[in-house]
């Protein structure tokens, strides 16, 4: 039987994981339908920004326009995915592919859930690839939302609901320096970025 790829290393991560992720769309109405529908994410929280957060003293980095729409959803593992509403035609669409922007989002599941939403998504009609095994003993998914946002779900071989990222993720130090080398020839750095790996499984 295989073992599941697991490793654990030594340094606490100064977060306690994402809070959560705030997207953009023009039509709040078809992300809902979308994202509690099909991706099974219950909305939990639908508010309108206050007033002088957008174009007044008080913004906060949130996007330049009153009165929007922002509405959560539970992406399940204590995380939300939040969006905003844009004014309809006030944005151009992005480019997944540029500096400072988002490339993707990927959502973990177990492999039953993965099995449920990847049959949800092809009964919508929803253009898929895969399922790709993208490394680490892994499957993905990948399609787009109605706002063209690049998705991917995941699931790991051999988990069931003992889902756990981090330590499928994690490589040993001489994994990790394969590549890491071809960045830099720093030993001090090296040793900087890697102490905290196991040096086996």
């Amino acid at each position: 039987m295989t073992t599941p790829l697991r490793a654990t290393h030594t340094q606490a991560p100064a977060s306690r994981g994402i809070h959560h992720l705030a997207l953009n769309t023009e039509d709040m109405k078809s992300t809902v339908d979308f994202y509690t529908r099909v991706m099974g994410m219950p909305l939990v929280h639908a508010l309108r920004v206050p007033p002088g957060v957008g174009v007044g003293p008080g913004n906060r980095g949130n996007p330049p326009f009153e009165n929007l729409r922002h509405y959560f959803f539970d992406a399940g593992g204590d995380t939300l995915v939040a969006f905003f509403e844009m004014p309809k035609g006030a944005k151009s669409v992005g480019d997944r592919d540029a500096i400072a922007a988002m490339q993707h989002c990927s959502f973990t599941t177990s492999q039953a859930q993965f099995d449920v939403l990847h049959q949800r998504l092809q009964d919508e009609g929803v253009p898929l690839i895969g399922p790709v095994f993208v490394g680490a003993q892994t499957w993905s998914l990948y399609f787009f939302d109605p706002n063209g946002i690049r998705l991917e779900l995941s699931w790991q071989e051999h988990d069931g609901d003992d889902v756990q990222v981090v330590k499928r993720w994690t490589q040993t130090q001489t994994e990790a320096l394969e590549e890491l080398e071809t960045l830099s020839q720093d030993p001090e750095w090296l040793t900087s970025v890697t102490a905290h790996l196991p040096t086996a499984r």
